[in-house]
């Protein structure tokens, strides 16, 4: 404290000698500095100098200038400073005009401000450049990487304002996709080159390592990966705001992820609305520990829940999400029940504990092959069961909003599992005509990026053994969006949604799965001769396109840019019981012919379809 102070005093004391310096120099430019020094004009500048000093130095203390750390300063710094001196410079006027000194000449007063801002600011200034040399040589001393950053002039000046200071990485050039932009320099950092010219310039200035400057998504991100897989380039990216903002993930350049190459712009959340329905209350999410109902856990964590009530059946994925979620919130109050969705009064017991005001339920079997044949009954007894269960706990305990994850497969399903999804949607809107004080709702999209089952871990796997990448047809096309993406539209559409209402999620384009293998195979820093993709054909109950339904023949426009209600007329048969008493009639052990025969007479656009070319 004591060096602090020191150093404080020695900021101020300076900048009394440099505001003492302006007026001065102030009044030179005014009448010349020979006058000045024949002493024509001293008598009028030491009279008004008291004033002056005392004004301009009450203008710059209003505007905090003497808090500032030269070493740091910045624009935001440098407005500063300059608003202070417009006030002292206005007070000096107001003060010598109140002393009423004959012929004092007002120009003097614009000068006095200008001298001011450019003495101090410059100081200041040079003090951050001479700081900024002096620790970029310590680093050159201490074995910095070499690095190329890849990406337009604007957005080379964000990622280099990200670098700055860092002790690891030495930015030696940017090479722009814009040719008209070759020569130009950013903060003494020069364009080398356009992106054709990579491997050159790389070779060149002797380093491998790339920054991808452009944004998630960017088609020069897929291209940059595709061209550099072979010259043997390692592409970076700078990490994201969640990752900033997590103590526990590094903030420093990472290796380019698949999410980083599909990604889109980010989601614009209603935050006051998601805040307002959920701040010091209590929510409750099944399927807790899975992929989406982990993420959905920690979206609603940052909204200051007073109470998260997590149900899996898993009791390994519940004590997961358990560990993570304490270390990320240690102060928001977790509840971790291990419970089945398919135990009704289990349910009942939980949310008439816990008066949850909003019901996320993601718990679900959503893996096709493993749903079409032996397993088929269970898909119904979880997720069409398990739905009839929560949704109708959900209307007893009196919960305000209830909201069912679903899935594009549960449009004109061809398989089990996206019929009984579909038939969990007619629960849902079933079960909104016997409980209308809850709002109930459902959100369908595609697959979503690195979850449980999906194709990113198996491709992974098979990469890691050698290969090869087993993709059932050239042509197979998906949806797909990152898990964090998901979570934050589930909860979007579970504010606005209004009882019977089944959101779409805008998906983006459509992704070829041999194209999502070839991007997977190149960010393992391998080719397809090194692991080779093999076709096998399609598999009971897939399709070549899955269809989400979000065009304006199908779909009404929302107020968000990236949701839409499918046009499904809302339910009004009792399925729910007719769900129970066939599930009851059936037996344990239905075969998987009768349970898609029931399904069809439940689902009538269900087409089974048993194709394996």
């Amino acid at each position: 404290m004591v060096r602090m102070g020191q150093w404080l005093t020695r900021y101020v004391v300076i900048d009394a000698v440099l505001v003492a310096a302006a007026w001065w120099l102030a009044f030179g430019l005014r009448f010349g500095f020979r006058s000045l020094a024949a002493g024509e004009y001293t008598h009028i500048a030491i009279s008004g100098f008291p004033a002056a000093m005392v004004c301009m130095l009450m203008g710059l203390f209003l505007a905090r200038v003497n808090r500032q750390t030269w070493r740091f300063v910045s624009l935001v710094d440098l407005r500063r400073l300059a608003g202070g001196a417009l006030a002292g410079g206005l007070l000096t006027a107001a003060a010598i005009q109140l002393m009423q000194m004959p012929g004092f000449p007002r120009s003097v007063f614009l000068l006095f401000m200008l001298t001011t801002v450019i003495l101090l600011g410059g100081v200041r200034a040079t003090a951050r450049s001479l700081g900024e040399r002096q620790q970029a040589q310590q680093q050159r001393h201490e074995g910095q990487q070499r690095l190329l950053i890849v990406g337009t002039l604007a957005e080379a000046d964000h990622a280099l304002r990200q670098l700055k200071g860092s002790a690891r990485w030495l930015v030696v050039g940017i090479v722009s996709p814009l040719s008209d932009e070759l020569g130009h320099s950013l903060q003494n950092v020069p364009v080398l080159g356009t992106v054709q010219q990579l491997d050159q310039i790389a070779h060149v200035k002797q380093t491998r390592m790339v920054l991808l400057a452009s944004p998630p998504g960017a088609p020069l991100r897929r291209e940059m990966l595709m061209h550099t897989g072979e010259a043997g380039l390692s592409l970076l990216t700078l990490p994201d705001a969640d990752q900033w903002l997590d103590a526990e993930a590094s903030t420093d350049l990472r290796q380019v992820q698949l999410e980083d190459l599909l990604g889109r712009t980010p989601v614009a959340l209603d935050d006051h609305g998601l805040t307002e329905l959920m701040s010091g209350k209590t929510v409750l999410v099944t399927g807790a520990g899975g992929s989406i109902g982990s993420e959905l856990c920690r979206q609603i964590a940052r909204f200051g829940v007073a109470r998260l009530v997590c149900v899996d059946v898993s009791e390994y994925a519940i004590y997961q999400l358990e560990q993570s979620l304490r270390r990320s919130h240690p102060h928001m109050q977790g509840v971790y029940l291990t419970a089945n969705v398919r135990e009704a009064e289990r349910l009942d017991a939980i949310l008439m504990a816990y008066k949850p005001v909003l019901v996320l339920h993601a718990a679900a079997y959503k893996h096709v092959p493993l749903m079409e044949s032996q397993n088929a009954v269970e898909a119904l007894r979880t997720n069409v069961l398990g739905t009839v269960n929560v949704a109708g706990a959900a209307g007893r305990a009196g919960v305000q909003r209830f909201v069912l994850v679903s899935t594009d497969k549960a449009v004109n399903p061809t398989n089990v599992m996206g019929a009984s999804k579909r038939l969990a949607e007619r629960v849902v809107q079933d079960v909104a005509g016997q409980y209308p004080a809850t709002q109930f709702v459902a959100v369908r999209f595609g697959n979503v990026l690195g979850s449980s089952g999906s194709v990113v871990p198996l491709f992974s796997a098979q990469i890691a053994r050698g290969g090869p990448v087993t993709v059932t047809h050239p042509d197979i096309v998906r949806y797909f969006m990152t898990i964090p993406e998901a979570a934050q539209l589930v909860l979007q559409a579970g504010l606005m949604g209004r009882s019977r209402q089944i959101f779409v999620l805008d998906m983006g384009e459509p992704v070829k799965i041999a194209e999502l293998a070839r991007l997977l195979i190149r960010l393992s820093g391998k080719t397809e001769q090194d692991v080779p993709i093999a076709f096998t054909g399609l598999r009971p109950g897939e399709k070549l396109y899955e269809e989400l339904l979000a065009d304006d023949e199908t779909t009404e426009r929302t107020p968000h840019a990236k949701l839409r209600i499918a046009k499904v007329g809302a339910d009004d048969s009792a399925v729910s019981g007719q769900v129970l008493a066939w599930l009851n009639e059936a037996g344990p052990a239905p075969t998987g012919e009768a349970v898609r025969a029931w399904l069809k007479r439940q689902v009538p656009e269900y087409q089974p379809n048993d194709s394996t070319g």
